[in-house]
């Protein structure tokens, strides 16, 4: 007997008596046509007063027009019993604020230990039958905010809302340097780097990327916490867009500063942020990443090939980066908040996530030293 989750359901207005069936499910229920599709052949996909019709009927005031989805589950991804922080649930959505160093969805050579395989032992646990669907994703080592859709109609209407736009995602991060305007737009197209092919690299020739940034603190030692929100929603975006502004995020081992490309460039880690032992947490599970792990410790002591010397004053910024990158062992980013229209009640959502352990003491330990210069 096929289960089907809970029905969502319209009632027609009297202003759309007389109205095509199909004229409901597309343009009031908006269904998509991949969806529609899908409930026709479906045994009680499509209802009208309980009763299964072909979707060419026209419709009367009053009538109750229902779509129903299957239940599925996530067969290729394995169960296990890893925590994870709720923000929010409910019979449509699933949000999250997830920890750094833990991959979204499991992926080549990274089966499990991901939140995909926590999540689905948590469904189960419940007794629901519910497929893994992210409507975005977050970097290994990047926390915060996320929504898992959890059927079909809800990920297809959360989907259409970032692509219009209307979904609205904020970031903090802490950056060395501090951009040149307190506000600004950061406008450049993003793609794959040729020489490096798991590196994103500002290019003419890349997809159109839009990051918006605002300053919220400036500290001495050339670093500055940044409010960001994504009008797109390239891979590493918020990274490439930085770093291309000469501010790139504490901590990332992948795009980072240009004084560790200088020749000649070794700076030895420690410095006034390098960490006190058992210091700092350890900002969650971290495994294998799916591309170059991220900075900390191993940036701080990398040595580029190449001939000559930094300036003695280069010298000493540069030991001050890596005294920063050493302070965090991932890129200091975090999705801090994130807001949309839920698909079925139409209510404005907005879920917050309050800066994480590690990220919290880097803001400590910035501020403590600002005070003291």
């Amino acid at each position: 007997m096929t289960s089907y989750y809970p029905p969502i359901t319209y009632i027609v207005p009297p202003d759309e008596d007389g109205w095509l069936l199909k004229t409901i499910l597309q343009k009031r229920m908006d269904v998509s046509r991949k969806l529609l599709s899908r409930l026709k052949m479906t045994d009680l996909g499509i209802t009208l007063n309980g009763e299964r019709v072909y979707i060419s009927v026209k419709v009367s005031s009053g009538d109750r027009v229902e779509i129903r989805m299957e239940e599925e589950t996530s067969e290729d991804i394995l169960p296990q019993p890893i925590p994870f922080e709720i923000l929010y649930e409910d019979g449509h959505l699933l949000v999250v604020n997830k920890a750094a160093g833990i991959i979204v969805h499991p992926t080549h050579g990274h089966y499990t230990e991901t939140l995909a395989n926590g999540v689905v032992h948590y469904w189960a646990e419940k007794g629901e039958r519910v497929r893994f669907r992210p409507v975005h994703r977050l970097d290994q080592e990047t926390s915060g905010v996320l929504v898992i859709a959890k059927n079909p109609y809800s990920h297809q209407h959360i989907s259409e809302q970032m692509i219009a736009g209307t979904v609205d995602k904020r970031y903090a991060a802490f950056v060395h340097g501090v951009p040149a305007v307190p506000s600004g737009d950061i406008d450049g197209p993003i793609d794959r780097d040729p020489l490096e092919p798991h590196r994103r690299i500002v290019t003419p020739d890349g997809y159109p990327s839009l990051t918006r940034y605002e300053v919220k603190e400036v500290y001495p030692r050339a670093a500055s916490r940044v409010e960001l929100k994504l009008e797109s929603g390239r891979t590493h975006q918020i990274r490439v867009h930085m770093s291309s502004i000469g501010c790139p995020l504490i901590g990332d081992g992948m795009y980072r500063h240009p004084l560790y490309g200088q020749p000649g460039a070794s700076p030895a880690p420690g410095g006034a942020l390098a960490p006190e032992a058992g210091a700092l947490p350890d900002g969650g599970q971290r495994g294998a990443e799916p591309t170059q792990p991220g900075g900390g410790q191993q940036a701080a002591g990398l040595t580029p090939a190449g001939g000559g010397q930094l300036t003695p004053e280069e010298a000493a910024q540069l030991a001050e980066i890596a005294a920063l990158d050493a302070s965090i062992p991932r890129q200091a980013l975090h999705a801090v908040r994130l807001s949309f229209r839920h698909p079925v009640t139409h209510a404005d959502l907005v879920f917050e996530a309050p800066l994480p352990p590690d990220m919290a003491l880097l803001q400590a330990k910035l501020r403590e030293i600002a005070a003291r210069e």
